[in-house]
This record gives C-alpha cells, structure tokens and sequence, in this order.
C-alpha cells in the first residue's frame, strides 16, 4: 500500500533551528521526526511512500534514502496552497481504484495502523483537545462521521483531526480536490483537505474515526521538547559513563563524548556531540554540537553549534556559537 507524506513546510515556528535543517528533521528521542513516522509506516506493511517536499526537500529526499528500502516517490511543492493541493500534485503517482493513506510528517503520533489499513470504510485518526479551534474537527454521529469543519471560529465538536487519513478508495478525494481547485475555494487562504472530505461526505461517502491516544506535537521548542520527554521513557537504558552521572530517561548516541558531566533527565544528545564539564537536562543536543562549563535546563542545541559559560535556558541554531563569562 500507499503513503503519501507532506513535509514542505518551512517550520518558522522552529526558528533558528529551521533556518538550515529541514523541521522534520529534528532530532527527537534519537532519530529525526520523520524517522518515528516512517518506522510505523513500515512496521504497518507500507511499501511505497509519496513525499511532498518543498523548503530544503534534497536533505529530506537523502536521508529518507539513506535509512528506508522501501520505494520513495518525491514530489516538489513549490508553492505552498493548502494541504490539499499538495495531495492533488500526487494524483499521476497514484492508482485511485485502490487504499491510500496519508499521514502528516511533522507530527508523531502513536496508533497500531494494522487495523486502520483494514478498515473496510475510510477512516480518520482523531483525539479530544481542548482548544478545537486550531484544527479541523470531526462531529461523530451514529457511529460515523457526519460533518468535517477547519479551525471552527466557533466550536462544534471537541474531536481534532491528527493528520492520519485511510482513504478506502483514492479517486474520491482526488475528485473532490479538483473541484476545490476548479471552483477556487478556500478555507483561509488555501485549499484544505478537510473541505476535500466534508464534500465526500456530503456525497454519501462513509468516514469512520479512530482515536489516537499518542499524538505528539513538534512544532514548537517548547513542545519539541515535551515530545522528547514523553518518547524518551521509552527508551532503554543509556550506557555508563565513567566519571559521569546519567540520570534516565535519556538517549545518547555512541559516538557522543561525555566527560565530567551530568546528563538527564528527558535530553537527547546526537551523534559525535561532546559535553564536557557540564549539566544538561531537559534538552536536546545536536549532531556535532559541543557543550562545555555550563549548566542548560530546557534548551536546544543545534547541529554543530558551540556553547559554553554561564546561561540557564538556551535555543540556537545549527553552527552558531556562544561563549559567555
């Protein structure tokens, strides 16, 4: 079966760290958020996957080759119109007689797809949230879904739509989203996929929902790094570290160096980073970064960044570096 997967956004809300890595990239827990996607991707049996990529799309379409077997399609977005006109640039690499999934890249999420991909109706992944405003909304009736609104003004319905669609048939979306398009009509300003299946179900389509308990959001620091912290309890045990104190959870990949430090809780720390004379905690350390003589609590370090001196709380980008004191 089909994926299609649309990382091309820019992720300004992720700023510096996004200036120069592509926001699905990021690394949390251990591997980039895309890597926690494509994992249960494949767990599910999905054995090609469409890419919608956009802002520095070649160092997403390199990794993605680098790390997973399976058969890549990629398709550049050049302009950002809406999550539905990025699935209808997919429409020639798609057989629309059969299932097809999308899932968003930029959101980890922690469901068993097996019984969604045997759904015998299309279903979509929901989960309750407080503040329905900022997503489309499913209102449930009868045991199906009986309407779908984007970022209600005013709320109707408590159910958020996650990002994780199974479609049972793909030639009725892709029909929908060309009227959409023919017709020009949007939904602040772009083509949204969720007008796309509210006018399926208008047509009598069949929606069940699904509840997706795990839904975890990348797209804040702060949230980034609430997402660490929740993936990172399920993580094994990190290695010792003579002279060092490692208080779990934590991950620490093995070519990182740790010399006189206190690492932990809930940080990640990336490959060939090296952290001397330090405490960090709640935080993620980049690729190559090197942190020295000084304490980070809730921080962000990115790729190949140096920082050392006296700060408690810090956020900079790939290559930057700080020395203070």
């Amino acid at each position: 079966m089909k994926a299609i997967i649309p990382v091309a956004g820019v992720g300004t809300r992720l700023r510096p760290h996004t200036f120069s890595y592509p926001k699905v990239l990021l690394n949390v827990a251990g591997k980039p958020i895309i890597g926690h996607i494509m994992d249960k991707l494949v767990d599910a049996g999905i054995d090609e996957a469409i890419v919608i990529v956009g802002y520095l799309g070649n160092m997403v379409e390199e990794w993605l080759t680098a790390n997973y077997s399976i058969k890549f399609t990629f398709v550049n977005q050049p302009e950002r119109l809406g999550l539905a006109h990025a699935i209808w640039m997919c429409r020639s690499f798609v057989n629309e007689e059969e299932p097809l999934l999308i899932i968003l890249g930029d959101t980890i999420f922690d469901v068993d797809l097996g019984p969604v991909l045997k759904s015998p109706c299309s279903t979509l992944g929901v989960k309750e949230v407080d503040d329905p405003r900022r997503f489309g909304v499913a209102v449930m009736g009868e045991g199906k879904i009986e309407k779908l609104v984007e970022k209600p003004d005013t709320p109707i319905s408590n159910l958020a739509i996650v990002g994780l669609y199974f479609l049972h048939k793909a030639a009725p979306l892709f029909s929908r989203i060309e009227h959409l398009i023919e017709q020009n009509i949007t939904t602040k300003g772009e083509y949204q996929l969720t007008d796309a299946l509210e006018l399926m179900i208008e047509d009598g389509e069949r929606f069940t929902a699904f509840p997706v308990h795990g839904w975890y959001d990348c797209g804040k620091p702060e949230t980034l790094l609430a997402t660490n912290e929740t993936l990172l309890r399920k993580q094994a045990p990190a290695r010792k570290y003579p002279g060092c104190i490692i208080n779990e959870p934590v991950f620490i990949a093995s070519s990182a160096s740790l010399v006189n430090a206190v690492v932990g809780p809930n940080t990640t720390v990336g490959e060939h980073a090296v952290i001397a004379d330090a405490i960090v905690r709640d935080s993620i350390v980049g690729n190559n970064a090197k942190v020295g003589r000084i304490m980070l609590d809730r921080s962000i370090i990115g790729n190949n960044a140096v920082i050392s001196g006296t700060p408690q709380e810090i956020n900079i980008g790939d290559y930057s570096e700080i020395r203070v004191g």
